[in-house]
């Protein structure tokens, strides 16, 4: 996760939970809670029951006269709540001015980023150049791939002559391969562009026919591999207007991040 997805991931968890916390205490609050609204009164400005509704709309509930009066009901408690607190001077706690004045930049954060995400949007161009990249590392074909991995050489060649003989793949794998993740599927890594494996192993794949195992052990940085190539297929890559909004989200990581990285730099920090 790159520094941007953490920043933008710990504003979207605090604001979140916050949000979570409201209601729950909600719902868990007793029916004369609502004595306050149902007098009419309301103790906030008209700005911040339209700010709680546009939320509280976005997050999915619809906007009816029920949410519109959970909502009045809601900023009574809150500002109620929050005079009791000024009554006991919590707000002069070291503690908690610390929480409020992080809370408040959080929010004031929040708004500038998605402010200067809207104002840099990632052009057309770079996304659809984005996309032609990856579908060139994607490559034209995918491939249906078994494997055997071991720690020596040696241990490889044996598999092969096993192979050789008649042995079952499938048996073999579950006998003595050592990835966790494969060995009780009997090797199976089910369909894969050559782009997902590193590069001696894809090397070796792509060379193999169809129904064809390693003659030789495959060597990489995790042992030794006998590879199995089941089938070969056309790749299956999804249009663009499919994955567009991911190469969005991804892309406008990278260039917040570089944007983050210069005002560091910028400032000295």
């Amino acid at each position: 996760m790159t520094k941007t997805q953490i920043i933008v991931a710990a504003f979207a968890t605090t604001i979140a939970a916050s949000l979570v916390g409201v209601a729950l205490a909600q719902t868990a609050a007793p029916k004369a809670a609502a004595a306050p609204a149902a007098s009419g009164k309301a103790l906030y400005p008209q700005s911040q029951f339209d700010t709680l509704l546009k939320q509280r709309v976005q997050q999915g509930q619809p906007d009816t006269p029920e949410l519109r009066s959970a909502v009045r009901e809601e900023l009574n408690t809150r500002e109620l709540l929050a005079r009791e607190a000024k009554k006991q001077g919590l707000e002069k706690n070291a503690d908690v001015k610390n929480q409020m004045d992080l809370a408040s930049q959080t929010v004031l954060v929040s708004a500038f980023v998605a402010d200067w995400i809207k104002k840099n949007p990632i052009p057309e161009s770079d996304l659809r150049k984005e996309y032609d990249t990856i579908k060139t590392q994607i490559g034209d074909k995918e491939y249906h791939v078994k494997h055997i991995l071991v720690e020596k050489d040696d241990e490889a060649k044996d598999i092969i002559v096993q192979l050789q003989k008649g042995a079952k793949f499938e048996d073999l794998a579950k006998a003595r391969s050592k990835d966790p993740g494969s060995k009780d599927k009997g090797g199976d890594l089910d369909w894969n562009a050559p782009a997902g494996f590193v590069k001696p192993f894809s090397d070796a794949m792509v060379a193999l026919p169809k129904g064809k195992f390693s003659a030789q052990p495959v060597q990489t940085q995790f042992g030794y591999h006998v590879i199995l190539v089941e089938d070969v297929r056309e790749a299956k890559v999804p249009p663009f207007d499919e994955v567009k909004p991911q190469l969005q989200q991804r892309m406008q990581a990278a260039f917040l991040d570089k944007y983050f990285k210069e005002l560091r730099a910028k400032n000295g920090v």
